[in-house]
């Protein structure tokens, strides 16, 4: 009768303490997760013709990085063009100015410059070997 008296107890005990953990962790997923499911559309409206043409005149954030970065890698070339290969990622860079690039072929070298995302071409801003 004893045993039967401990398991009652307990029972809305543990079932409680499952609901607090169970909506902890969903609170917890949920601020994780800021963005909803399906993006709301903002419905469009005429841009006046002066925003239009600062927009046109910036470059868009998603075509080129707004600061330089340094790329590591070997500088190879493919198909006549010179490229910075980074063993790390396995990513391939296309190099604007081949001259600059030119004279580190086949060494590893750091390179800072600015990505265009769009063609995954590196706007040198230097370039030096890695010893």
């Amino acid at each position: 009768m004893k045993n039967f008296s401990v398991r009652i107890l307990l029972a809305p005990a543990i079932t409680f303490l499952v609901f607090v953990l169970a909506s902890a962790a969903q609170a917890q997923q949920a601020d994780e997760d800021p963005a909803p499911a399906t993006p709301r559309q903002q419905p469009s409206t005429p841009k006046p013709q002066a925003q239009q043409n600062r927009e046109a005149q910036q470059p868009s954030p998603n075509v080129e990085t707004q600061e330089a970065l340094a790329f590591t890698g070997h500088v190879v070339q493919e198909q006549d063009q010179l490229v910075l290969k980074d063993p790390v990622t396995k990513m391939s860079y296309n190099l604007d100015d081949q001259s600059k690039a030119r004279p580190y072929l086949g060494k590893q070298v750091k390179v800072i410059g600015k990505l265009e995302m769009k063609s995954n071409t590196i706007h040198i801003d230097s370039i030096e070997p890695i010893s």
